[in-house]
């Protein structure tokens, strides 16, 4: 096992067992204040009679959400509500992220959807809020749907704990879906930065810092914080990306099996099953089947899907399944036909999220702090192979000379690439194939391929693949191919580097790992 990897594992025993006993101290809490408000006796009737506006609060009965009729209401968007809208009437749905009481005449309600806040204020007034509702609405379970029914209004002062600078002044509130009292952990919490915690600290106040190992094992709660909520709508428009470029360039876009006969990558990083008592793999990668494309005369496809790797990597960049980005392409003279592709693609993907991804680029850096991604393309000719460290360490000397974080190594020796990798024409014991790089560390690999049957076997048997299992895709090559060549990258990956993150656990929404095969 590499240093970094047992740190790793050591690191994160010694955290769980600290944010166990955290978790277990805020549950307790939480209990009390639950069994505090059970006490005090909140309901929609107050214990001297009826209240004559109970109609305008409570909790919705199922029958009433089981699709029981179209009302033809409007619900407002939280992103929406502006001071355009002051004075309007307006109907709004999300989660109760914070509840206060001030007095037993006045309530303020933080609504959360879809990571936009807006501070909802209920004030005890004849004929349009109760007593008994500003109590009912005090008793409303964090992290519960709620319907609010409103008036907008601008405060003059900046609203500080929300994300919209306007308020609702709430004239009806209906629970939609009640949360439990007590959560494994806030979202507040878990939306907190170092940077917060370290304050904190300094100033002589401990606040809860929620792990990596709890984050996933509470994913959904999770997932609610605004830098979450960046991070997947900032990578759905990566691969949304992805795919408008390539069909803009005439690529196909193809679906390719996941279960294989035979491994695609060598090596013994495959998962092995049983398929109607047929040895079979989970594919590590679409290769085999976008060549076999290529040679169905396609020209050029590309494919978007999950990729297996059974790899015991406990790094921070690496998973055992994601998502993979995959090319391949006829070339008409040389492999940098392709790395020209890539250049293209990544720079106007680039450009693209920074333009349309600014809400979600500043959420996200809210919490985790990075700069900005230094683009340009650069070609650095490799010594050989690289490991981690020596790619942070090129990624420091590239930067400090080229004044870019986005470069291409070229020219790998042969022996550390896969099989079907085209070696160089001036000397075999290198290939012609590149790797591409952000921040120090890779995300593409990609080659020109062999697309000569002759060589593809003998390539296969000296890197002990067996090529019965692959007989179908080398047979491919014989019915006459086209000289080609292709490249992978991991979407996870490329969302990790491109925030600046330190871990791929932080882009993959249910990640897998050595370690890891649920939520």
């Amino acid at each position: 096992m590499e240093p970094e990897q047992q740190q790793q594992q050591e690191t994160s025993k010694k955290a769980a067992k600290k944010e166990a006993a955290k978790a277990e101290k805020l549950r307790r809490r939480q209990e009390a204040a639950a069994a505090s408000a059970a006490a005090s006796g909140v309901a929609g009737v107050s214990i001297d009679g009826p209240d004559p506006l109970a109609a305008n609060y409570g909790d919705v009965p199922i029958k009433d959400l089981q699709s029981k009729v179209v009302s033809g209401r409007v619900w407002t968007k939280v992103s929406s509500l502006t001071d355009e809208l002051k004075d309007h009437a307006v109907l709004i749905r999300g989660r109760a992220q914070a509840i206060r009481a001030v007095g037993k005449k006045m309530a303020f309600l933080t609504v959360r959807e879809k990571g936009y806040t807006v501070q909802c204020v209920l004030t005890v007034a004849p004929d349009l809020v109760s007593a008994q509702m500003v109590k009912y609405a005090t008793a409303i379970s964090k992290e519960s749907f709620v319907d609010i029914e409103g008036i907008v209004t601008v405060p003059p002062e900046a609203i500080k704990g929300a994300s919209q600078q306007v308020e609702v002044q709430v004239r009806k509130i209906h629970c939609v879906n009640r949360a439990a009292p007590v959560l494994p952990i806030n979202v507040e919490d878990a939306a907190r930065s170092e940077v917060e915690i370290e304050k904190a600290l300094e100033a002589g106040e401990q606040l809860v810092r929620v792990n990596q190992d709890t984050r996933l094992n509470y994913r959904i709660l999770d997932l609610r914080t605004p830098a979450n909520q960046g991070i997947y709508r900032l990578e759905c428009q990566v691969s949304n990306l992805f795919r408008q470029f390539l069909l803009n360039e005439d690529f196909v876009e193809i679906q390719t099996p996941k279960l294989t006969a035979g491994t695609s990558e060598g090596g013994a990083a495959v998962f092995k099953l049983e398929y109607k008592k047929q040895p079979a793999c989970l594919a590590q990668s679409p290769q085999l089947h976008k060549q076999m494309a290529i040679c169905g005369d396609f020209g050029r496809v590309f494919v978007v899907g999950p990729v297996f790797r059974a790899e015991d990597s406990y790094t921070h960049r690496h998973l055992c399944e994601f998502t993979g980005l995959d090319v391949e392409m006829e070339i008409k003279e040389h492999y940098s036909e392709v790395m020209d592709v890539v250049d293209r693609l990544f720079v106007e993907m680039f450009d693209n999220l920074n333009q349309r991804c600014q809400k979600e680029l500043e959420a996200i850096g809210k919490q985790y702090p990075f700069k900005p991604l230094k683009e340009a393309g650069v070609e650095v000719d490799p010594l050989g192979d690289l490991n981690t460290e020596s790619e942070r360490t090129l990624g420091k000397l590239v930067l400090e000379k080229y004044g870019t974080e986005f470069y291409i190594l070229h020219r790998y020796p042969l022996a550390v690439r896969p099989f079907y990798t085209m070696p160089c024409p001036d000397n075999e014991a290198y290939s012609n194939s590149f790797d591409v790089f952000i921040r120090g560390e890779e995300i593409i690999s990609g080659a020109q391929r062999v697309h000569v049957p002759e060589l593809l076997e003998s390539r296969a048997t000296a890197l002990g693949i067996d090529v019965k299992t692959i007989a179908s895709y080398i047979d491919s090559f014989r019915y006459g191919a086209p000289p080609h060549g292709g490249f992978g990258v991991g979407l996870e990956r490329v969302v990790m580097l491109f925030c600046g993150l330190d871990n791929i656990r932080k882009t993959s929404l249910f990640p897998r790992d050595p370690r890891r095969l649920e939520p």
